[in-house]
């Protein structure tokens, strides 16, 4: 999601950037110089992907009712509709965001909560994955997205957009994990970055919306 260095595209423009902040403190990147690096929107769909005709779940219990082999399939897939725990509120539920770093404990951000502060601070240059955390409690829903905007200084510099996939109903929650990502590292990449998130669906369904800020920093605190 922090692909903020791009080698690639910007290995010249940022040589020549840290030499010039070589005295800089951290997080004083000038704005104009993050407008460089400023990025596309990622929200797009996936390329040539459809979604799927929407079957409510009872329609699909009922499908080959004569089958008896299929019927105990469909059993054990989507698990008895009576006995799947319904909290109350959305079809799905965004329990938590655990980013998992290899060699320390999570750090979780509880997303069942207030919403209104969330932070967490990741070490320069470590390898990390996103992990999302839900539960689908009544109806089976198809082509989950998480989405994230990144921006620092009010200049976007990343997007993500991860195909989750279908679920049925489960009083258990599901999981997503992201794949691997390099938190940007280095003078001019330290700082705080605002990221937008979302988690939605083929029908466009939002289920939860949220703010969090991950700073960038040179050591663990």
């Amino acid at each position: 999601m922090l692909r903020h260095i791009r080698k690639v595209k910007h290995t010249i423009y940022l040589i020549l950037l840290c030499a010039k902040l070589v005295m800089a403190e951290e997080d004083t990147v000038p704005v104009e110089e993050l407008q460089k690096l400023e990025v596309e929107d990622g929200d797009e769909l996936t390329p040539g992907y459809k979604a799927p005709a929407k079957v409510d779940l009872q329609t699909i219990q009922d499908l080959d009712a004569d089958d008896e082999s299929l019927q105990k399939y469909k059993k054990e897939l989507l698990g008895g509709k009576q006995d799947i725990l319904d909290e109350g509120g959305n079809n799905v539920l965004v329990k938590a965001l655990r980013i998992i770093v290899e060699g320390r404990e999570d750090l979780v951000i509880d997303l069942t909560g207030n919403l209104s502060d969330l932070k967490v601070t990741m070490k320069e240059g470590v390898k990390y994955r996103l992990k999302i955390v839900f539960r689908v409690q009544r109806e089976i829903v198809s082509g989950l997205r998480f989405l994230s905007q990144v921006k620092r200084k009010g200049i976007k510099v990343d997007s993500s957009n991860h195909m989750v996939g279908s679920y049925g109903p489960k009083t258990e929650e599901h999981s997503f994990l992201a794949p691997m990502e390099d938190a940007p590292s280095g003078m001019i990449a330290r700082g705080v970055y605002n990221i937008h998130s979302k988690f939605t669906d083929d029908d466009k369904n939002i289920y939860l919306e949220w703010d969090w800020a991950m700073t960038i920093a040179k050591n663990w605190k």
